[in-house]
């Protein structure tokens, strides 16, 4: 597959009163879709994770842009209320689909930013938004069992994609598969055999973080062909 270019740092303005934050645009020359990944509570868009995830995603020819919320990009530790996340979200698509208009877009991200990400699209749909990825979505507090957080996910009528860790303290797996059986077949659910919310394995068992990023990016990659693009292009099952 066609090398592209390196990400490219950007800046834009959400619109929330805090300034521009940062982005990084990363697109193969071959790309046939866009991700628009929010990062989690806790790290920001350079963290290794998201870095492993997007280098895959370009080896499979689907663009990312990453970007800050408000907090992260003036150093603070708490994140923003969610007016300001879901307007950053809103604003972080636009400017994405900018730069790709001939690219079908999807847009999720990690625990938090995914999160943040279905709740604006739940509020008011994303524009141009085809598809919901989750790398990780924060079901309840660590292991405190509920899916209270996930009953705005009833309002998103578009195609949801679920990439979770079988050990994570923050989606109880089987809530989390009733969650996705409720939503039908809106929802797709991939496990991650033994990662946690970050998907981190096991230190005894015999797989590295470039792997683990790369069946994710795989599992997108597939959905992307499966789910999205047919729609994109006007095809109907």
């Amino acid at each position: 597959m066609a090398e592209g270019e390196p990400a490219v740092p950007l800046r834009f303005d959400p619109g929330v009163g805090a300034g521009p934050v940062s982005a990084l645009w990363q697109r193969p020359r071959d790309a046939r879709a866009l991700y628009v990944i929010g990062h989690g509570a806790g790290a920001g868009m350079r963290h290794p994770f998201l870095e492993a995830v997007a280098s895959a995603l370009h080896l499979l020819g689907i663009a990312a842009f990453r970007y800050q919320f408000p907090y992260m990009e003036e150093g603070r530790r708490h994140p923003d209320p969610p007016r300001v996340a879901q307007a950053t979200v809103r604003a972080a698509v636009l400017a994405a689909a900018r730069l790709a208009p001939d690219l079908p877009v999807v847009a999720g991200g990690k625990s938090f930013g995914g999160r943040m990400t279905s709740a604006a699209q739940a509020e008011s749909p994303l524009p141009g938004v085809k598809g919901l990825i989750f790398l990780g979505f924060p079901l309840h507090p660590p292991n405190q069992p509920g899916d209270a957080r996930a009953q705005h996910l009833d309002g998103v009528h578009i195609p949801m994609l679920f990439l979770q860790g079988t050990r994570d303290d923050l989606a109880d797996l089987e809530l989390m598969r009733r969650v996705c059986s409720r939503l039908g077949p809106r929802a797709t659910l991939h496990e991650v055999a033994l990662a946690d919310h970050s998907f981190r394995l096991p230190k005894q068992v015999d797989r590295g973080a470039a792997q683990v990023a790369g069946e994710l990016a795989t599992a997108i990659g597939e959905w992307v062909e499966r789910v999205v693009l047919p729609h994109q292009l006007g095809v109907r099952d």
